[in-house]
């Protein structure tokens, strides 16, 4: 069968490849140690466009455009892609222009596994593909094809039910290892993960497990002191100097930054006053911010800083369509997850930073306009694409523009990772 994947996006224009998906929601799958290894996209068309062609669904057919067309690595940042995909879809081959090195296909449940279904996988997984079993349960009618698939995917809720261990010692005679869904808290995590789970998905990494006494921890105070500075416009170089001279780390990323080629600085800048001088306010708040968030997250999730960059770029990248500043768009984004980084409470957190109040009230989760593009990519990242329509309708914002600065801003991150 023709490549239609390879043709229907070879004349696609990138502009026109976004506009058709509309919204990609990604969402991670970690290993036990919280490394990435894997997140399952997912495509929603926007509302309101033609109908699709038939036999394809407007969603499917974006998912495969997109896919094609920027490389599932774009997306994933080097990682698996794990794509959901419908029995018509793998019947009609229409995944062979994605890269089977990057990609697992998740096999829906069905009523019967057909031979037909069964030849498909299995010549998948000759091409390189990995094969995961989306929603399995006991009893599963997809039982035959447990020996060709790499991963069995549950809903969390999987493990309270009493026939969890009949399940499980199913499960571990073969090949495949279980991925948990909907790990969205810290209690979920622990309860799969002493259920012998070996991956997770979900957003349990952003919530903050609290600090017993809700008060930012000794050794982490020099940086919340940083921060408070960092936030000063202007910065006041004779109290700030001092502060980053004490941080290595940071010492060390604007140094090797001024002297990149980005700065194009003549000779080397070995004084740290100088280099900051050079760099600016708005340059150094930036670099300053990000060792920062890397300092705090040495046991954590990798993905939580990368989180907070994504929304960092998103929200700086679409302040103009909400009449907002950029600037501080973009703190707003890095500083989202910092509750999760530090372990205490955002409320905790504000009072030492000299914010506006409108952005203070956003980070604080208040109704407030500032925080309007946040809030729209919380509910992406959760995939509540009902709750993205109606924040763009509440406060104008054009949700096609919107949809593409998170593809834009996804890939950047991406890129960036792969590179570096």
């Amino acid at each position: 069968m023709a490549n239609l994947v390879g043709s229907a996006s070879a004349a696609v224009r990138p502009a026109e490849a976004l506009r058709r998906v509309g919204y990609l929601a990604r969402q991670p799958i970690l290993d036990r140690r919280g490394t990435v290894f894997g997140y399952e996209l997912l495509f929603h068309g926007l509302v309101g466009q033609r109908p699709a062609e038939v036999g394809l669904s407007r969603d499917s057919s974006g998912l495969l455009d997109v896919l094609a067309f920027f490389g599932v690595e774009r997306f994933t940042a080097g990682a698996w892609g794990f794509v959901q995909c419908g029995a018509d879809m793998l019947a009609e081959q229409l995944f062979e222009g994605l890269p089977p090195p990057m990609t697992v296909l998740e096999v829906p449940w069905c009523e019967e596994v057909q031979p037909a279904l069964v030849r498909e996988c299995f010549r998948l997984r000759e091409m390189g593909f990995r094969l995961a079993l989306n929603d399995y349960g006991l009893d599963d009618p997809r039982h035959a094809l447990l020996s060709v698939a790499h991963h069995v995917k549950v809903d969390v809720a999987s493990l309270d039910s009493p026939d969890w261990q009949q399940l499980c010692n199913e499960l571990y005679r073969t090949p495949a290892t279980v991925v948990a869904e909907n790990i969205h808290t810290h209690e979920a995590y622990r309860k799969a993960r002493a259920a012998g789970v070996q991956y997770f998905q979900g957003f349990y990494f952003c919530h903050p497990e609290l600090f017993p006494n809700g008060t930012v921890p000794a050794d982490r105070a020099h940086h919340m002191d940083l921060l408070r500075e960092l936030f000063k416009d202007p910065l006041e170089m004779k109290t700030l100097l001092p502060l980053v001279s004490r941080d290595p780390s940071l010492v060390f990323r604007v140094l090797r930054f001024v002297n990149s080629p980005i700065c194009a600085v003549r000779n080397p800048v070995t004084s740290l006053e100088r280099a900051m001088r050079i760099l600016g306010d708005r340059i150094f708040r930036r670099v300053a911010m990000l060792a920062i968030q890397c300092t705090l997250m040495q046991d954590q999730s990798p993905e939580l800083l990368r989180m907070a960059q994504i929304r960092a770029r998103f929200c700086s990248d679409t302040a103009g369509l909400a009449g907002l500043d950029a600037e501080e768009m973009y703190l707003l984004g890095m500083l989202s997850l910092l509750p999760a980084m530090l372990q205490v409470p955002m409320d905790t957190i504000l009072p030492g930073l000299p914010l506006r109040k409108a952005v203070r009230e956003a980070l604080a989760g208040g109704a407030v306009r500032e925080r309007c593009l946040l809030s729209w990519l919380e509910a992406l990242e959760t995939n509540d694409i009902a709750e993205c329509e109606a924040i763009s309708l509440r406060y104008g914002l054009d949700k096609n523009a919107v949809a593409e600065a998170y593809l834009g801003a996804l890939e950047a991150v991406a890129e960036d990772a792969l590179e570096g």
